[in-house]
């Protein structure tokens, strides 16, 4: 079983399940270079715009990032947009995994990074771009886009008669940074942040230019599609959504892995691939901007939009996350929902500071706080939810929703009774404490520091909550409610400055424990399941 509180690692095992398309040559080499990529896929045929959007449009291409939207659309809206303002657009790819239940884009960059490459060229030449920019949040990410940039001769220097310039945009490990229009105002030279506007990409983006921006995976379905055809590109998945589908699993498995699945298989199945118990409590589907569904649903669904969205569920980043019966499932919500509320941008009130109220009533609820505290914490989600700057507030008011209605029987034990009984374990996954070299100059990894009181100190004077609300809150006694989870670095200067301004000296932030060295471990061979 997979270790409790573990970060998953930049690249889990990878299982293929039928022919596969994105994992073409995984057992060839722990990761494809240009030459042994085009051995394998074979050289790509440029094409005209409206054929590219024809093709995404037959082959129901919807984006892999989370939020599903149709990639012909965007294709097109672009192409509008750049005709009509007579400026040449921008390609972006978002590869900025930011969330800690995902990897397969991660994967997908570090073992294919020339198929993601193929579909961004392809229509940055079908679209007529002269601009190609990749946003990254780990260093494998980056090193494994700069070395393919390398073998293509791709650089940021103008060149004669050389058609498009391309570099890498370096974001923080964080879950709003991987955000649509907080990776146009990282590449435009801003902070990695929702601007707190709404603004179409398609009309005006990096640079003020149209901007087609879409997820990694999305590009290299693209330049599968487009070397199939979307006639053999159909023949693997259901037809309403043909092709493959790339999932990341964890929480309460044998192991960590990232599956590429046709769209169709049974969800019981991938989740026995990873050594899912066979009766979870629950699945969290779609990452933790998703939606749990229990055991009865997961083993009827199948892995699609449509059929996972009939029982309640979502497809989403491509996560799952099943948990067993050994652990609380509101006390697994209520560490995720700690780490949202952490993640906060810090710029708009129902994100700022509803989230973290959501959060603490979560808490309140667990530790008994009876029918009260539950009302309480409706209203505080729903209060938070369609007022956001961004869709953080939705994603995370979904996911905390979804927790009430997936464990009715777990709540009312906490609500009416004294507890279900059972300890949390932390089998889902969050940030692991900050180690060296783990994340260039430090960027957007968890400190791993906690804030602490001293309760024989503290006064309740509640300065500590207004400096950082987003992990210190008062209670109904008046005294703070710390949130049991680490100090993100982008709040450890607020954390540091909660500390110095408590006057009775009672909060305090402790330093994690040292991690020991240990060596890099082998490689695993692909494992081949049809």
């Amino acid at each position: 079983m997979n270790a409790p509180n573990a970060p998953l690692p930049d690249v889990p095992h990878v299982v293929t399940v039928g022919l596969p398309h994105l994992t073409s040559g995984f057992d060839l080499a722990a990761r494809l270079d240009l030459g042994t990529h085009l051995k394998v896929h074979g050289p790509l045929a440029p094409v005209t715009g409206e054929h590219l959007a024809t093709l995404a449009e037959e082959v129901s291409l919807l984006g892999k990032g989370g939020a599903g939207f149709p990639f012909a659309r965007k294709l097109r809206a672009v192409a509008k947009a750049a005709g009509h303002r007579g400026v040449p657009p921008v390609v972006v790819v978002n590869a900025s995994e930011g969330e800690p239940a995902c990897r397969k884009d991660t994967v997908l960059i570090n073992r294919a990074p020339h198929l993601v490459l193929d579909g961004a060229l392809l229509a940055a030449e079908a679209l007529g771009a002269r601009t190609l920019l990749v946003a990254v949040t780990r260093d494998s990410t980056e090193a494994s886009f700069t070395d393919a940039f390398a073998e293509r001769g791709l650089t940021d220097r103008r060149i004669r008669n050389r058609g498009i310039r391309a570099r890498i945009v370096r974001t923080p490990e964080r879950m709003v940074s991987g955000e649509a229009s907080a990776v146009i105002r990282a590449a435009n030279g801003g902070p990695a942040l929702p601007p707190g506007r709404r603004e179409r990409a398609a009309e005006s983006g990096v640079g003020g230019a149209p901007t087609l921006l879409s997820n990694a995976e999305t590009y290299a379905q693209l330049a599968v599609a487009a070397r199939l055809g979307p006639r053999r590109y159909a023949r693997t998945g259901v037809p309403d959504e043909p092709g493959t589908v790339l999932l990341t699993l964890s929480g309460a498995v044998a192991r960590p892995l990232v599956v590429e699945v046709p769209s169709g298989v049974p969800l019981g199945y991938v989740l026995q691939l990873a050594g899912a118990p066979p009766l979870p409590q629950g699945v969290l589907t779609g990452g933790y901007h998703g939606s749990w569904i229990d055991a009865y649903a997961a083993h009827d669904a199948a892995v699609s939009h449509a059929s996972l969205a009939s029982f309640g569920g979502a497809l989403g980043a491509g996560a799952l996350l099943p948990i067993g019966p050994d652990t609380c499932p509101l006390g697994e919500s209520l560490r995720i929902a700690n780490w949202l509320a952490a993640e906060t941008a810090g710029q708009c009130g129902p994100c700022k500071l509803g989230l973290p109220a959501a959060a603490g009533g979560l808490s309140d609820v667990l530790n008994g706080g009876g029918q009260a505290a539950l009302e309480a914490l409706r209203e505080v989600a729903q209060a938070a939810k369609g007022r956001g700057a961004c869709k953080h507030p939705d994603g995370s008011v979904r996911f905390l929703l979804s927790t009430l209605s997936a464990f009715t029987d777990d709540l009312a034990a906490h609500v009416l009774g004294g507890g279900c009984g059972r300890p949390t374990t932390g089998v889902l996954p969050l940030p692991g404490p900050a180690q060296h070299g783990s994340a260039r100059d430090g960027r957007g990894a968890p400190s791993g520091e906690k804030l602490a009181v001293d309760w024989t100190l503290c006064q309740g004077h509640g300065l500590c909550a207004d400096v950082v609300p987003e992990l210190i809150r008062l209670g109904h006694d008046g005294y703070p409610a710390l949130a049991d989870a680490s100090v993100p670095l982008h709040l450890r200067p607020r954390a540091q400055r909660a500390v110095r301004r408590c006057p009775a000296l009672a909060l305090r932030i402790e330093q994690p424990p040292a991690v020991p060295s240990s060596p890099v471990a082998g490689k695993d061979l692909d494992r081949r399941r049809s």
